[in-house]
């Protein structure tokens, strides 16, 4: 909401594909840093897997706008909306939480990066297929899954700083 007050809703312009690609580029960036084992760019991974999160809103926004041609969305109805689908997320995040045990804790940061990655490629390839699929979820699942990993991402670095 801070960003929206800043920029408005400029990224309304922005087709799925480069929403696809600024997530790609962040994932890309994480795990760079992960295999070189330092990085250059003060910036902490932390704020790559956020940008994850809030692009993946985004393009969730935008699949739900796809035939709204408006550029800019007030406030309120860009809150509401982004409160509906961050809410939706977190009952997903916790049902799949629940049926799989809390795995994620068990799983390294790195795999989960891999994982979000592994999303993208195939949001890329259904993109790149005009969103069609014959049995594969579509592309608002992977954005959802990419989130989730996302915040287990977070979970797991905030809590080894804590250690």
């Amino acid at each position: 909401m801070k960003k929206n007050q800043d920029y408005g809703t400029a990224w309304r312009i922005l087709r799925l594909s480069s929403v696809t690609d600024q997530i790609y580029i962040k994932a890309k960036r994480i795990r760079s840093i992960q295999e070189k084992k330092n990085q250059k760019v003060a910036e902490p991974i932390e704020n790559e897997f956020i940008g994850i999160i809030n692009y993946s809103v985004m393009a969730l926004i935008q699949i739900d706008l796809k035939d709204d041609l408006r550029m800019e969305i007030e406030t309120n109805e860009l809150m509401n909306r982004y409160d509906e689908k961050t809410n939706s997320i977190f009952e997903l995040l916790m049902s799949k939480n629940h049926d799989y045990g809390e795995a994620w804790r068990d799983m390294r940061v790195e795999s989960m990066t891999d994982l979000i990655l592994m999303k993208l490629l195939r949001v890329k390839q259904i993109e790149d297929q005009a969103g069609i699929t014959l049995v594969s979820e579509g592309i608002d699942a992977n954005y959802m899954d990419m989130i989730n990993y996302a915040v287990f991402c977070l979970i797991q670095l905030n809590s080894s700083i804590l250690k």
